[in-house]
């Protein structure tokens, strides 16, 4: 039942921007599932660090057009539009602690883009409805 392949992926060169203002590069692998329509799986990866989140999609689109001043995300991820317009920065609060990303707008739109292509807005449950079905037989005959 689990499916190993995305997609679309999209690999997007990103700052780690630290609290005393250095700058460290990141590099970011966006990946998403037709079968998970409502996430985006993204591996952070730094000189000495790897980290995974899922991100909500939704989520991610509101950001592109969000304001620092009214972010898109209320907890431990926050998306927003950054002053210089073709860039988008992603906050993110975890137990270890919180990382603030400069990540290019356009390859996110890309990524974003491709997603809706194939699932457009709207339409995640339907996607998700053989998925369901599999799990409630396999639940039921268990």
């Amino acid at each position: 039942m689990t499916q190993h392949s995305y997609d679309v992926v999209e690999s997007v060169a990103m700052q780690l921007i630290s609290s005393d203002a250095s700058v460290l590069p990141v590099t970011a692998t966006l990946s998403f599932r037709v079968r998970d329509p409502y996430t985006v799986r993204a591996v952070f990866t730094g000189a000495q660090t790897r980290s995974t989140w899922l991100l909500g999609r939704e989520l991610l689109m509101q950001g592109l057009s969000a304001t620092a001043e009214e972010p898109a995300g209320t907890g431990d991820v926050q998306v927003w539009r950054d002053e210089d317009p073709t860039f988008t920065l992603i906050s993110l609060t975890g137990v270890e602690g919180s990382a603030l990303l400069a990540a290019p707008a356009q390859p996110l739109e890309t990524f974003l883009t491709a997603t809706v292509a194939l699932v457009p807005l709207g339409n995640e449950s339907a996607s998700m409805e053989p998925e369901i079905a599999t799990l409630i037989a396999a639940l039921l005959t268990a």
